[in-house]
């Protein structure tokens, strides 16, 4: 069984020694592949540190994160372009809009959105989309930019099953994460309506901890719980839901 995380910080672990157990488990639980989206300039470095360590499990990302754009944001996003130049990426994210935390630089999210959505069709690269509480911006802005090369992952979805299909005619993928095991979050509901070939699993750890270890820092060998969460929704087995998301991964990343 393969298991894949299609997105995760597990970067952040800057300490060998714990960084070394946190992938051990991760290969305890079938967890072999592992997508690292960067979030800014500063924090390219430490995903490709990671992927150094551990070229057989990690695959990099770059793009700028919406929470990071701020007035210097042209800046931050060609200090990454330059990243890309010296190494091998597998997707343009995590980018999108939030407007959760701030809405002072909207403008500039929604301007940072489309230029790295063009940076990634350029490249022929899927998008990784980081929308909260700004479905329809995002999804304004995707329905503008659509054509044969726009593709991707709706990271972390956690909306309602309109919102879902809306997402799925646009060809992405579902990002399914431990929002799934909360019992009042409502998208086991969503899930359960959706086929598995539509969906990719991840954690984002250390954030959004699934049962059972809710309230304490995620990490990607947590994959296994929200994987049989969704096997559960679907009744079938942990192995087929593997299979297929994990298929579907190789699909949307090439790898």
């Amino acid at each position: 069984m393969v298991l894949t995380d299609t997105h995760t910080h597990l970067y952040y672990e800057t300490i060998a020694d714990k960084r070394a157990a946190l992938v051990q488990r991760c290969i305890d639980n079938d967890i072999n592949r592992l997508f690292l989206p960067n979030v800014d300039a500063e924090s390219v470095p430490l995903v490709y540190d990671l992927v150094k360590a551990y070229p057989e499990l990690c695959y990099p990302m770059l793009g700028l994160h919406p929470c990071s754009v701020k007035a210097d944001w042209e800046q931050e996003l060609a200090a990454i372009k330059a990243a890309h130049q010296q190494n091998k990426i597998y997707a343009i994210g995590e980018i999108g809009i939030d407007l959760y935390w701030d809405k002072t630089f909207l403008t500039e999210q929604v301007e940072a959105f489309r230029q790295q959505i063009n940076w990634a069709k350029s490249l022929k690269l899927p998008i990784v989309i980081h929308c909260r509480d700004a479905f329809n911006e995002v999804y304004e802005v995707l329905q503008q930019e659509r054509d044969e090369d726009l593709r991707g992952i709706f990271h972390c979805f956690s909306g309602n099953l309109e919102q879902a299909k809306q997402v799925i005619d646009l060809g992405f993928y579902l990002g399914i994460g431990g929002v799934v095991t909360y019992k009042n979050a409502g998208l086991d509901k969503v899930v359960s309506e959706i086929d598995l070939k539509h969906i990719v699993l991840e954690t984002d750890s250390p954030y959004l901890t699934p049962v059972p270890f809710r309230g304490k820092p995620n990490e990607s060998s947590y994959l296994i719980y929200i994987a049989q969460k969704v096997a559960d929704l679907h009744q079938t087995g942990v192995e087929e839901v593997a299979f297929i998301t994990t298929q579907n991964s190789r699909q949307v990343f090439g790898i």
